[in-house]
């Protein structure tokens, strides 16, 4: 993988993720901004001697160097408070599935189909294929179809986990005892990976997420065949 391509987010394959990488490139600019001024004023403060013997206040200036910060703060609040807002804003849901972290795997249930539930384990480097992710694939993936509303349901069976796909834009922490939701809607079909996201022990880094989106007829198919 390209130094570069690590140093980005992955592409965006829901709405929320796609509004994550705006609001990201949008305040990294600003940033970009605020530090080439600051230091272009320090390059020049090097270079020549900007004093003055006689100038004992500047009001204008201080109260611009109060102001424009926090009109900056303000131009940034605005598209963060909508990013938060499309995060937490709940919908119906088209499909449900109930994601239990273990150590060190994954079990789903699907909740719309009371007989679908199958363990997830990380694919050993013997089995895997030329083009296999490493540390990434898994016996048994987790198949929704696109152009849907998900809704997942984290819990654990022993120690906190997280159920994180960065390209969907969710990260839920699983907490036994505890039921939390993420919601997500699939925009277009792929093989899309996550990790567990949470230090939960030895094998932590060992306990991938596989998720495949399919069109709706072969979902329909998969169901036939794992039912």
């Amino acid at each position: 993988m390209p130094t570069w391509s690590m140093l980005s987010f992955q592409d965006s394959a829901s709405p929320v993720m796609e509004e994550l990488s705006y609001f990201h490139d949008f305040t990294m600019l600003i940033i970009i901004m605020i530090t080439t001024l600051v230091g272009v004023n320090m390059s020049l403060m090097f270079i020549y001697k900007m004093s003055d013997r006689y100038l004992l206040q500047n009001q204008l200036i201080e109260m611009i160097w109060t102001v424009a910060p926090v009109f900056v703060l303000f131009v940034i609040a605005v598209p963060s408070l909508k990013v938060l807002y499309l995060m937490d804003d709940p919908f119906s849901p088209n499909l449900t599935i109930k994601a239990i972290g273990h150590q060190w795997y994954w079990s789903y249930e699907y909740s719309d189909f009371p007989d679908i539930e199958f363990n997830s384990y990380m694919l050993p480097e013997n089995d895997l294929n030329m083009s296999d992710s490493r540390l990434l694939e898994t016996d048994n993936s987790l198949v929704v179809p696109v152009n849907s509303k998900i809704r997942v349901i984290t819990t654990a069976a022993d120690v906190i986990h997280s159920w994180t796909i960065p390209s969907m834009g969710v990260k839920a922490d699983a907490v036994p005892g505890r039921l939390n939701q993420t919601m997500f809607s699939t925009t277009r079909t792929g093989m899309f990976y996550g990790q567990c996201s949470e230090i939960c022990g030895a094998n932590h880094s060992f306990m991938p997420i596989k998720m495949e989106v399919v069109p709706m007829n072969q979902f329909s198919n998969w169901l036939l065949t794992i039912e």
